[in-house]
């Protein structure tokens, strides 16, 4: 990447740009493959299954050193995502920044969007972070997408960073039960509790 003489790269210069932006309430901004995307917080039925998912992992986890989070910054390389829940350690380290924005996405174990409705927002969740999660090396990422085939939840295991892409894709539809194979959330199941039932 070319950059002026003795000047920051593009990557620190999105990076201040994302720390410097105030925006008007019900907006997040991340910084998904070297640039800054803008979204609404999701509508009332995107909110109803985050909180069943985040609660249902809390109560899974129990008091152990790892805790289900929601809505917190993960950082990587420079990178921002806000996934809708994450499971990191409970004694969790901020990112290694002095104004502490975010964790670091080494320490997350799970990462889980809810997708919302629209192309920009499909393409988000399943192209653009389904490659940035892979990059950063999380090793499980779970998308829950209320709107595709009547709605479908589909498992990314064995990140390959240097590809941007998973080993293992496994999708369901709503209905059938997903159980998580590996990590601190190992044996939780995502059935109908979760996503609702099996439509059609």
């Amino acid at each position: 990447m070319s950059t002026p003489e003795n000047g920051p790269d593009l990557d620190q210069v999105v990076w201040q740009a994302w720390k410097a932006m105030e925006l008007p309430e019900g907006y997040r901004a991340e910084i998904i493959e070297g640039a800054v995307e803008v979204s609404p917080t999701g509508r009332l039925s995107h909110a109803r299954i985050v909180n069943r998912l985040r609660d249902a992992l809390a109560r899974y986890l129990g008091e152990g050193e790892y805790a289900a989070y929601q809505d917190t910054n993960v950082v990587f390389r420079r990178k921002v995502w806000i996934p809708d829940v994450l499971v990191a350690p409970e004694d969790l380290d901020p990112y290694a920044d002095d104004d502490e924005l975010g964790v670091d996405a080494a320490a997350v174990r799970l990462v889980v969007e809810v997708a919302s409705r629209g192309k920009r927002d499909q393409d988000r969740d399943h192209v653009r972070k389904r490659r940035e999660y892979a990059r950063a090396g999380v090793p499980v990422y779970v998308l829950i997408d209320d709107y595709h085939d009547q709605g479908a939840v589909t498992l990314f295991i064995g990140p390959q960073p240097g590809k941007a892409d998973w080993e293992d894709v496994h999708r369901v539809p709503y209905g059938t039960d997903v159980t998580l194979p590996k990590g601190p959330a190992k044996g939780f199941v995502i059935g109908e509790a979760i996503t609702g039932p099996k439509r059609g």
